[in-house]
């Protein structure tokens, strides 16, 4: 496989060529802790214990880089345990990062409380703002310029080309965290980011049956320094985790569109709807960062977000009213799912500059047929 092939084509065939033993077309599960080796030091494959690496992970790890057009992915056994292994990777004690004042909640959770703890500073910036973000970089010490774009749960936009600018001159690495969007809309790396962040339990995986992470870089040198930790460190996805995962990718693209199909019309329903006092959805063209989603993104996503007329106890109320969108966590499943932030997802941010409106309902709009779903909320909102 090479890039020149279509998104669809490299979802399906990148890192998953017909098994050479049987001819399986999709890639055997292979559960199996250690390897045989010819002779002492002789691995078969590259393979010698499955914490290092294995057959199934690889196919998954080569598929996820070609999506992302980078040259190495990483996965995990979870997007917060590649985080994790990405801080403790590429930081030190004394080092320094900017992050989103709209991050992700558990993004938010590791920086504060974990680590703190070993030395690691951070300063909360508006991503979108190209000056703030300058203003909170700390020459000589920040490390790392983190973004999500778009944000969980406020839908925020940063423009990622001149982020990395921003970011480099400085002599730090942007990281975007690709989640929401998928390699399917949007690509940081060819953007000019050095790192890309993945949930794959969300869109990738696409069917709410598997936790799992990624990391996408297209520098050999801090390849390296990922592998090296991931190996040390040992949070890595379990082989029928990679399969699923990998499963979930062949369909992306046809996913998405639909998800960002029905997402509009849900936006279009909410916009003209007498108790919402605002959404936010990067595809309208009052959205502060809709200039620049039309530049870096295919589509808007599958997210949307909205504040209810009434204060937190009535988002609460249509979080509890709503019957095909089902009240839970996580997000980028087949299924719609509805929460309220500021009580769930991102309960850990509380009381910090990243606390989000207690009126706020976010929605993670799935392909069901879009009439069901639209009545489903018109419902709820009474």
């Amino acid at each position: 496989m090479t890039q020149s092939h279509g998104f669809e084509t490299l979802a399906i065939h990148a890192g998953q060529e017909p098994d050479p033993l049987t001819g399986a077309v999709v890639p055997p599960i292979y559960q199996v802790s250690t390897y045989k080796q010819d002779g002492v030091g002789g691995l078969r494959g590259g393979y010698e214990y499955s914490r290092s690496g294995n057959p199934t992970r690889t196919a998954l790890e080569e598929c996820i880089a070609a999506l992302e057009d980078g040259t190495r992915a990483l996965t995990f056994a979870s997007g917060l345990a590649a985080e994790d292994c990405l801080l403790r990777s590429l930081c030190a004690p004394g080092d320094h990062a900017v992050i989103p004042d709209d991050a992700y909640g558990g993004t938010f959770r590791l920086f504060a409380k974990v680590a703190s703890r070993w030395g690691i500073e951070y300063t909360p910036a508006h991503a979108g703002d190209l000056d703030a973000v300058r203003a909170a970089i700390r020459p000589g010490v920040t490390r790392l310029v983190w973004c999500e774009t778009p944000s969980n749960p406020l839908l925020g936009v940063a423009d990622i080309a001149a982020l990395a600018g921003v970011a480099h001159d400085a002599g730090a690495l942007l990281v975007v965290d690709n989640t929401f969007a998928s390699p399917y809309l949007q690509q940081p790396l060819t953007l000019g980011a050095d790192v890309v962040v993945h949930s794959t339990t969300k869109y990738m995986g696409g069917h709410s049956d598997v936790i799992g992470g990624a990391l996408v870089v297209n520098n050999a040198e801090l390849a390296a320094e990922l592998v090296f930790h991931q190996n040390a460190m040992g949070a890595v996805p379990a082989p029928f985790d990679a399969w699923l995962t990998l499963r979930g990718l062949k369909t992306l693209g046809v996913r998405m569109d639909r998800h960002c199909a029905n997402a509009e019309r849900i936006v279009d329903l909410l916009s003209r709807h007498p108790r919402v006092s605002e959404v936010l959805y990067p595809g309208l063209p009052g959205h502060s960062g809709h200039d620049v989603a039309v530049k870096q993104m295919k589509a808007f996503g599958g997210m949307v977000s909205f504040r209810v007329n009434g204060g937190e106890e009535a988002a609460v109320q249509v979080c509890n009213r709503t019957e095909l969108f089902i009240l839970g966590e996580s997000l980028g499943g087949v299924e719609s799912l509805i929460e309220h932030p500021g009580r769930m997802t991102h309960a850990s941010a509380a009381g910090s500059p990243l606390e989000v409106p207690g009126d706020l309902v976010r929605l993670s709009v799935g392909i069901e047929s879009a009439d069901d779903l639209l009545a489903d909320l018109e419902r709820a909102l009474g």
